[in-house]
């Protein structure tokens, strides 16, 4: 053994002389020497190969030889610092994935990538601890190298085994747990991701956060069942951890798959073909799906301004509308598709699911545990959320930061962190009372705050329309969906079922679509051209020109929302320059939804209030109407009859005594009228 630590001593001077230089200047800040399995394997097999099969050992040996390597420190310490070796850069046949980590593997070295759930407190671990007899009060030193403490067999001055630990005189270290998961690329078709327990000690801790990917070189390890018995939990025992910057856009593609995809974004109707690609199954909703297929590519990423300020990449997409409209499937069918997605169902998710939470758990021993939720991992990615409008107000709430700064922040119990949370999300919600109503605002009937709706980027609304050739055309989709399913694929059947099965078959297959997309994310960053620019600078500042007075129809949100959304068309294309073609498939988008939700039907005009406000311009207006009726009539009467006010806006303004009605109950609710009598009112002073 001696001659490996030799040989071990050697290969460090030799082949980590900067290692050893940078603990010697940053201690105690740096307290690791960083050694490339490559380099080791290169210098000498054996030891690689002895690392791999006996890695307890043979880092033993390592962390002994830096022990006896005499490193110059600039900062001057009372005890040798003990310097720990830090193994990265294991090829890929070492690489495994967590669902992986079996019994096969228990004392094995190995790495394995994976998505952070869960962060313990640091807590102190008893690396050599002194212990005094309770009875003749003498000292005894034991390193501790076991799972569990460690004790003196025996007093070596009374030979009794009665022992309390002397903390102030025992050397501690860092210690703390971590809970990884399978990245959420590698799962598709509903599966569970499988989770492990990851030890970090010493210079390992407080260096991740839930959410963040990461790389853990180490050793799996059994811990013995707290009451007995032969079932053990597994742990790997972290040696190295790196943060893992690929984020699912890194997805493998060949270069076979690259030259597929360039060949595929020549085609001149790639456009369409990526639309019809998305849930094909699914008939209609074509605007729908064209808003889905641009947010699956996104906005140019990474755009940071001079002051630091970043801009949002994702676009986020609601559908609003009729139940049994195909909402659920579409949601489902893109979180299939998407390269890195997380499906979430309001009804059964809180606040904390959705984004992250701190609180007390037995992983963290009883103590504090800060847990990622679903914006936080499938940050890179897409969030698709059913029945949102289903969620509790204060869960619905937290969701407001993930949205437009694409961050969580937690702060509880004296525990205070950021996250990121750069997800778009995809997501669905029912009308209050069962069925779409056009005449009425979004925000009278669906109970999602306004300040969550404008933070979309489109808003669809899925309707229902009692139209007898498109049901026909429907009923006749779905039917011969219905057979084509229970037709065995390979056999050739009626005309009609090979028709049906050319329409559903998507022109793009779902793999190379997912990989399509993972590299235009990764490699594509289109920059708006001059003539781009010009068009939709001119159409924000003519729609706005287009409003009536004291309407709104489009804002700076919905204008950084055009970009984005002209931006992702390029990216389709394949295109580094954003083109007047995509500012007009942007434009054309946005139109459509203020066109079906945001058209005031009495104004004729559009009102970007109809989608986040509870009241159009129109009613507005005639809110101000009722106003100054009732304080002109508070001169002539005492207590203001709603009979007169009714009456003469009827007569005066050509406002209907049901509307009149409703809105003088509304004022009242609000608080800006009170009902002294019944059937009276009066205006509340401020």
């Amino acid at each position: 053994m001696a001659k490996k630590t030799e040989s071990i001593e050697d290969f460090l001077k030799l082949k980590c002389k900067r290692e050893l230089n940078l603990v010697g200047e940053l201690y105690p800040k740096k307290r690791n020497v960083l050694i490339d399995f490559r380099n080791l394997e290169e210098y000498s097999p054996t030891i690689a190969e002895e690392l791999i099969t006996n890695p307890d050992e043979t880092i033993g040996e390592f962390d002994k030889a830096l022990g006896q390597i005499n490193i110059a420190f600039s900062t001057i310490t009372k005890e040798k610092p003990i310097i720990k070796a830090r193994i990265t850069g294991l090829p890929a046949e070492y690489a495994i994935m967590v669902r992986d980590c079996t019994s096969d593997y228990v004392g094995s070295f190995f790495t394995v990538q994976g998505l952070v759930t869960k962060v313990a407190d640091v807590l102190p671990k008893v690396w050599k601890g002194v212990f005094k007899c309770k009875r003749c009060q003498r000292e005894s030193e034991v390193i501790q190298e076991k799972r569990t403490l460690t004790i003196p067999a025996v007093c070596d001055g009374c030979g009794r085994r009665d022992f309390e630990l002397v903390p102030k005189k025992s050397k501690f270290i860092d210690f703390q747990k971590v809970e990884i998961q399978e990245p959420l690329e590698v799962m598709h078709g509903g599966e569970q991701a499988k989770r492990i327990s990851v030890w970090l000690e010493n210079d390992l801790t407080n260096r991740v956060l839930p959410g963040q990917k990461i790389n853990v070189c180490g050793i799996l390890k059994l811990e013995a069942p707290k009451g007995g018995g032969t079932v053990y939990m597994k742990f790997i025992e972290a040696n190295s951890v790196e943060q893992s910057e690929q984020i699912f856009e890194e997805m493998e593609i060949s270069p076979e798959d690259e030259k597929e995809i360039k060949e595929l974004a020549k085609n001149p109707k790639i456009y369409e073909m990526i639309i019809k690609s998305v849930a094909p199954s699914i008939y209609g909703h074509n605007e729908a799906k064209e808003a889905i297929a641009l947010q699956l590519f996104g906005g140019a990423s990474d755009k940071v301004l001079p002051d630091g300020m970043k801009i949002r990449s994702n676009i986020h997409v609601l559908l609003i509308g009729d139940p049994g409209t195909a909402k659920s499937q579409i949601l489902k069918y893109v979180d299939k598709m998407a390269p890195k997605s997380i499906y979430a169902s309001g009804k059964s998710t809180t606040g904390g699911g959705l984004t992250a939470i701190a609180e007390k758990d037995e992983f963290a021993e009883g103590g504090w545990v800060l847990k990622a939720g679903a914006l936080v991992l499938s940050s890179g990615g897409l969030a698709c959320i059913d029945e949102f409008d289903k969620m509790s107000p204060e869960d619905r709430s937290s969701i407001h930061e993930a949205l437009e700064q694409q961050t969580v922040s937690v702060a509880k119990a004296g525990i205070i962190a950021t996250f990121k949370a750069e997800s778009a999300v995809l997501a669905a919600a029912n009308p209050k009372y069962s069925r779409f109503d056009p005449y009425k605002t979004p925000a009278e009937q669906f109970d999602i705050p306004p300040t969550i709706l404008s933070r979309f980027d489109l808003i669809f609304p899925i309707k229902d329309v009692l139209d007898e050739q498109r049901d026909r055309e429907l009923a006749s989709h779905m039917l011969r969906a219905h057979r084509l399913s229970q037709t065995d694929l390979k056999k050739k059947v009626d005309d009609d079922i090979e028709a049906t099965r050319e329409q559903l078959k998507p022109p793009i297959e779902e793999d190379l679509l997912r990989k399509y997309v993972a590299y235009t994310r990764k490699k594509i960053r289109p920059v708006l051209d001059k003539e781009a620019m010009g068009r939709l600078n001119d159409y924000y500042v003519n729609l706005r020109r287009r409003s009536s007075e004291g309407s709104v129809t489009l804002t700076p949100r919905q204008l950084e929302a055009l970009v984005r959304l002209a931006e992702a068309s390029a990216k389709i294309r394949l295109s580094r320059q954003v083109e007047v073609q995509d500012a007009e498939r942007a434009i054309r988008l946005v139109e459509f939804v203020l066109t079906e939700i945001g058209m005031d039907k009495e104004s004729g005009t559009f009102d970007i209030d109809r989608l986040v406000a509870e009241h159009p311009k129109s009613e507005r207006d005639k809110i101000h109407v009722i106003s100054g009726i009732v304080e002109g009539l508070e001169a002539e009467y005492d207590l203001v009859p709603i009979e007169r006010v009714v009456e003469d806006a009827k007569n005066f303004h050509n406002i209907d005594e049901r509307t009149s009605e409703k809105l003088i109950h509304e004022l009242i609710n609000k608080g800006d009228f009170y009902e002294p009598r019944h059937g009276t009112v009066k205006k509340v002073s401020r």
